[in-house]
């Protein structure tokens, strides 16, 4: 549960202002009864379908980067902290880089690395 919150903790919050948005707009006078059991079940229906699908496509590709990791190969995580410069930090066994949880950390590197934000090069 930990990890489906960090995760999507942000398309949590988007997804419960436009549930908020299809509930006022429901419960106003002109919309016809029918329909405002459909907006409000539609909209949770389809954030719910779209966060649950984005949780399996990211927790898949976090382990893709864990397992690739392991196996020695070079991993790209995205790098924020320059955005002029190389958007992409490579990672791999031999530079020292490690897996504590899901994060990579290196001794020599200040900054963690989470692995929803790599891909296998």
């Amino acid at each position: 549960m930990d990890s489906f919150l960090i995760l999507e903790g942000g398309n949590l919050t988007i997804a419960l202002f436009f549930i908020l948005i299809a509930v006022f707009i429901s419960t106003r006078s002109f919309v016809r009864p029918a329909v405002k059991k459909f907006i409000f079940v539609a909209t949770i229906v389809a954030f719910s379908l779209l966060i649950a699908g984005h949780y399996y496509i990211t927790t898949q590709r976090m382990s893709e980067v864990q397992s690739a990791f392991d196996a020695g190969e070079d991993i790209v995580c995205e790098n924020r902290l320059h955005r002029k410069a190389a958007q992409g930090q490579v990672i791999n066994n031999k530079q020292g880089w490690s897996l504590d949880g899901d994060n990579f950390t290196n001794p020599d590197y200040n900054r963690v690395f989470h692995t929803s934000r790599c891909i296998k090069k």
